[in-house]
């Protein structure tokens, strides 16, 4: 039977992948990280990178706030345009290394933005680390003969629910510009500025920009307050992904499906259960989860999937079979596994896909669906007719690489 196949790490390896969610601050090289600090002055916990991953990127997590102590280091050498450049330029290379052939990165570039660098400068920065790379694996013989597909990538801008003038010199003139402005609203209209910023990037500076995303805490922080600066994506041709149902229950999707009209969904582990809603409004929570699953399924809104990531801020999921990914397969929905930082959580794409198969007893067939719904659900940056392309070339790649390691697989009889 199909499932009783051995599917092997250097298998998921070799086949063509993509990954969807991936966060450049939380995708750092390590030696790099140690070397930038050491030029711009900037003290870390450790100077090694055993140190480090001892004190700060750790196997395990005691909680979020754990979690997230990399990424204020991290953002202190994120700083100048150089820096972003290599830092970008560093993280194509390592997801070709193991045969991603395509990368939506994200980052919030305001975090990043003060006198001597505007945000245009920002995003310029990222692309041109992301196309030098891009441009050096394409001109392999491989690639230009045909024999293998090209690598791709785009930008996400992320938005945040929540900052405050500590976050940086942007969110500090921001906020003090605003200043009779109330809370909510002052992050609404941030997030409206980026969405124009990234529209700018792509169509002004020739940026790869192809989506905004909304991270940050969810709990008070609801999407609601980003409606118009979504709408705004909208009008102007943006992707649209949105971090919920990670650290809120399943209102958090709804209102991220129904207020953001979100394409993508960042997490969404809350999804599927009710013991999770928090609204006292919702009186059958059962019935409640059914429902946003079938809205979920039926409009083939795609979960980006980060299995260690969830491992590491949710006790919940130490032990990886209580993770909802199982029930998310079962119904059919439209799922992509995606790595979320491969620093502070110490993983690959490779390594993801091998946890799923290994947790949840993946078949081939399976583990194809994952691959081609991270292809045809990116918010690939050139024409509809190009994507099919390009995603016709990835998985005629894929089933090559499945006949060598596998053997003919039988079609799908539903295809």
């Amino acid at each position: 039977m199909e499932n009783k196949i051995k599917i092997t790490k250097e298998y998921l390896k070799q086949l063509p992948k993509t990954d969807l969610h991936l966060h450049l601050d939380g995708s750092i090289r390590l030696s790099t990280l140690i070397e930038l600090a050491k030029e711009s002055d900037v003290k870390l916990p450790s100077f090694t990178e055993e140190g480090l991953q001892e004190l700060v990127f750790k196997e395990s997590y005691d909680s979020l706030e754990d979690y997230l102590v990399g990424f204020g280091l991290v953002g202190k050498v994120m700083q100048t345009a150089e820096q972003l450049e290599r830092i970008s330029y560093e993280l194509a290379l390592d997801n070709q290394e193991e045969g991603v052939r395509y990368i939506e990165v994200r980052f919030a570039p305001q975090l990043h933005v003060h006198e001597g660098l505007d945000t245009l400068s920002v995003f310029r920065a990222v692309d041109r680390g992301l196309s030098k790379a891009k441009s050096e694996f394409n001109r392999r013989p491989e690639v230009q003969s045909g024999e293998e597909p090209p690598f791709e990538y785009g930008i996400i801008a992320c938005a945040m629910r929540y900052f405050n003038e500590h976050f940086s010199e942007f969110y500090s003139d921001f906020v003090r510009i605003h200043s009779f402005s109330h809370g909510d609203r002052i992050l609404g209209l941030a997030s409206f500025e980026l969405v124009h910023a990234a529209a700018s990037a792509r169509d002004d500076a020739g940026a790869a920009v192809v989506g905004v995303d909304l991270a940050g805490p969810e709990e008070g922080y609801p999407p609601i307050h980003h409606r118009d600066a979504y709408l705004e994506a909208q009008r102007l041709f943006l992707g649209k992904t949105v971090h919920a149902g990670e650290a809120y229950g399943p209102e958090s999707i709804f209102q991220a499906i129904t207020e953001l009209h979100a394409e993508r969904i960042g997490h969404g582990t809350s999804l599927l259960n009710p013991a999770a809603v928090r609204d006292p409004s919702i009186k059958n929570p059962r019935r409640y989860v059914d429902r946003l699953a079938q809205i979920v399924a039926s409009r083939r809104i795609t979960l980006e999937v980060c299995l260690t990531s969830n491992q590491q801020t949710n006790p919940a999921y130490r032990r990886l079979a209580a993770h909802p990914f199982g029930d998310m397969m079962d119904l059919r929905l439209s799922v992509t596994i995606c790595t979320d930082n491969r620093t502070v959580s110490r993983t690959t794409v490779t390594n993801e896909l091998h946890k799923a198969v290994e947790t949840f007893d993946l078949c081939p067939r399976d583990v194809k669906h994952l691959i081609v719904y991270g292809f045809k659900r990116s918010f690939f940056p050139g024409r509809y007719d190009e994507k099919r392309k390009y995603v016709r070339q990835c998985m005629e790649y894929f089933e090559k690489i499945e006949d060598k390691y596998l053997g003919q697989i039988t079609p799908d009889p539903s295809k």
